[in-house]
């Protein structure tokens, strides 16, 4: 499985850069990077819809810091919860920044439309005017010092860190331990600016070095305005115990379905039963791939079980391509002779050993947290492209089957969100979810799914903006269950 923050390639084309400066990059790639440069500098990040790459400057007639995009809406969101700016931008040029320095933008494509995301706070040194909230201290012995107190609003701070050891830095609510911002990793002698909004309230800077206690600020009080931006108390490996032996105990359960579903077949190839033994094999892959919480933690017989032909030299006639993929190509292509045989037998074997070591494995909370978004993300790359389907034509009813896997994984973090995450953003997500499902059963008839090429361009761009969009909202969920230290 692909990590969370690994570059995915879901649009045709885009270009990201400076003012007077071009960069294409070619080839269906979404980016998720940190732009350079001080705050304030005029970074501008424009995009292509539909194929269509945007240029900056002269070419099209845009000028500095502008770029030309054909087709679709441009839609810029800050942060999580922002409101989202709508820009048409239909043959014309378009002014989205500026982007602060160090912001990191993610790029989606869905539907003609492009997305533009800043997700996270944090930036180069320097703040924005208005935004100013003072220079902060990062040592053992002065966390927090430098901030007396200000304004409500939107409040940059520079923090820096004058200590010898590098350190995670949050502002934090000193009652309950929620995070209102967080700088990550700040070595010594680094200054970043941290962004929250600000309300009334009480506030404090809390500063976490490597192998010594944490060091909590003064604490600091707002006076007048709304209440403070949003706040999430630090999910620790601790709060996660609980999802992790939930999940554990799950795939056991599933795991011995799936060695019964892979014994039926491989009598059924043996007896030679191709209507059958399709039927069997459509089963224990759709078992296999409602495990999408385990992935990680099969290792090199995962791959063997559920591998392709991708990168082997003798493509589906090499001996390493084995598992559901070779047999799959061997029932829909009529191949005859020892090798689907061999397959089964192989496959089945396989996934017993899976069943053998399962209780002696331990999954890493880390990767719990990322496994629904990694789940849908790896559906949109593979099955929705159609890459995975050696002739069954079922990619459809393998992404409903991870659809389940993603809720399942989902399903043992609620109760580590329900007291973090706003109940409507977690209602909408679970209703993505729903309408994700539904409009994925809109291709199974009596029984059968459609296969995915004979899906009418509309009908696959719908799916993969369903997936792309959930996909979305449960990074947002990785990320505020991502484990981390707190005071």
């Amino acid at each position: 499985m692909r990590r969370a923050d690994t570059v995915r390639r879901l649009l045709t084309g885009y270009v990201a850069g400076t003012a007077g400066r071009r960069r294409a990059v070619r080839g269906a790639v979404m980016d998720e990077r940190t732009l350079p440069g001080r705050a304030g500098a005029g970074r501008s990040v424009c995009g292509a819809v539909a194929g269509r790459v945007s240029e900056w400057g002269g070419s099209r007639g845009c000028g500095a810091g502008e770029g030309a995009v054909y087709g679709g809406e441009a839609v810029v969101r800050r942060g999580f919860g922002a409101p989202a700016e709508a820009v048409p931008a239909r043959g014309r040029c378009c002014e989205w920044g500026p982007v602060r320095g160090g912001d990191v933008v993610r790029l989606v494509v869905s539907v003609g439309v492009l997305f533009v995301v800043s997700v996270g706070s944090l930036g180069e040194p320097g703040r924005s005017p208005g935004e100013g909230g003072g220079v902060v201290d990062v040592s053992p012995g002065g966390c927090g010092r430098g901030w007396g107190g200000g304004l409500p609003g939107l409040r940059a701070f520079e923090v820096r860190n004058t200590s010898v050891g590098a350190a995670d830095v949050h502002l934090v609510d000193p009652g309950t331990g929620a995070v209102y911002a967080e700088a990550e990793g700040l070595g010594p002698g680094a200054a970043r600016t941290v962004r929250a909004r600000l309300g009334r309230g009480a506030y404090a800077f809390v500063c976490l070095f490597d192998d010594a206690d944490a060091v909590t600020g003064p604490t600091v009080r707002v006076t007048g305005g709304p209440p403070p931006g949003p706040a999430a108390v630090p999910v620790t490996r601790q709060d996660l115990v609980p999802a992790v032996l939930d999940q554990q105990r799950r795939l056991g359960a599933r795991l011995d379905g799936l060695v019964a579903a892979t014994d039926s077949l491989r009598a059924a190839v043996e007896d030679g039963d191709r209507d059958g033994a399709r039927a069997a094999w459509l089963d224990a892959h759709l078992r296999y791939a409602r495990l999408g919480a385990a992935y990680g933690a099969f290792g090199a017989v995962g791959r063997a079980v559920d591998g392709t032909d991708a990168g082997l030299p003798g493509g589906v006639r090499d001996a390493d391509f084995t598992g559901f993929h070779r047999i799959e190509y061997g029932l829909w292509h009529g191949e005859r002779g020892p090798g689907p045989r061999r397959a089964a037998r192989r496959l089945a074997a396989d996934v017993r050993a899976l069943r053998a070591g399962w209780d002696g494995v331990r999954l890493d909370p880390l990767d719990l947290v990322r496994r629904a978004h990694e789940i849908l993300e790896d559906t949109l790359q593979d099955e929705l492209t159609g890459r995975t389907d050696y002739g069954s034509g079922s990619g459809l009813a393998t992404a409903r089957a991870h659809l389940d896997a993603a809720r399942a994984a989902l399903d043992s973090l609620r109760p580590v969100l329900r007291s973090r995450m706003p109940r409507p953003a977690l209602a909408s997500l679970d209703a993505r979810l729903d309408r994700t499902r539904r409009d994925l059963e809109e291709h199974l008839r009596h029984g059968e799914w459609t296969p995915l090429s004979r899906l009418s361009r509309a009908q696959r761009a719908l799916l993969d903006a369903d997936f792309g969009d959930a996909a979305e909202r449960l990074a947002r969920v990785a990320a505020l269950c991502e484990p981390r230290r707190a005071a």
